[in-house]
């Protein structure tokens, strides 16, 4: 290749680079299990431009099972059931569906996947949410994991039974 077409272009592909790995602002909820179970946890919420990354690892969860996994719209485990948390966090005033569907609400996430050991790690970009102060941050948010799997057609829960664990989604 021509050296003045590499010296050209040389600074806009570093440029480019250097903007990959660039993030705004960041959240995290330390899931501590409810009462009578053993679920824990970490859930990082980082703002890259107008989507949100959505990192997870879980452990204490039932063996090679599929439990549901959602931002809730209180930030309060106070209840020591996960009940405190409200429902799901809708802003937008959706239905209850899978993410990525047509209809659902901003705080309808895939649903969390256990290995055999009972551990479940996660990552999935969302574009509904916000980390940046707005009607859709989760920030001050609840977020829940569930026993079962959502079943993403029940209004408004998804049938994902008790919730095993609950944090306050806080800014980091």
């Amino acid at each position: 290749m021509n050296r003045a077409i590499v010296s050209l272009l040389a600074p806009l592909v570093l440029a480019g680079c250097a903007t990959m790995g660039a993030s705004g602002p960041v959240a995290v909820a330390k899931l501590e299990a409810t009462k009578g179970n053993t679920t824990s946890g970490t859930v990082t919420f980082t703002q890259a431009g107008n989507k949100v990354r959505v990192e997870a690892n879980v452990s204490g969860l039932k063996p090679n099972a599929e439990h549901g996994f959602h931002v809730h719209e209180k930030g309060d485990c106070s209840s020591g059931d996960g009940m405190s948390t409200g429902g799901h966090f809708n802003p937008l005033g959706k239905a209850h569906g899978a993410h990525g569907g047509a209809e659902h609400h901003a705080g309808d996430l895939p649903s969390l996947k256990s290995d055999a050991a009972g551990n479940a790690k996660f990552s999935v970009l969302v574009d509904i949410i916000t980390v940046a102060p707005s009607a859709t941050s989760v920030v001050g948010r609840g977020m829940i994991v569930h026993r079962d799997p959502d079943d993403y057609k029940t209004q408004p829960t998804g049938n994902a039974g008790p919730r095993i664990a609950c944090a306050v989604i806080a800014a980091s």
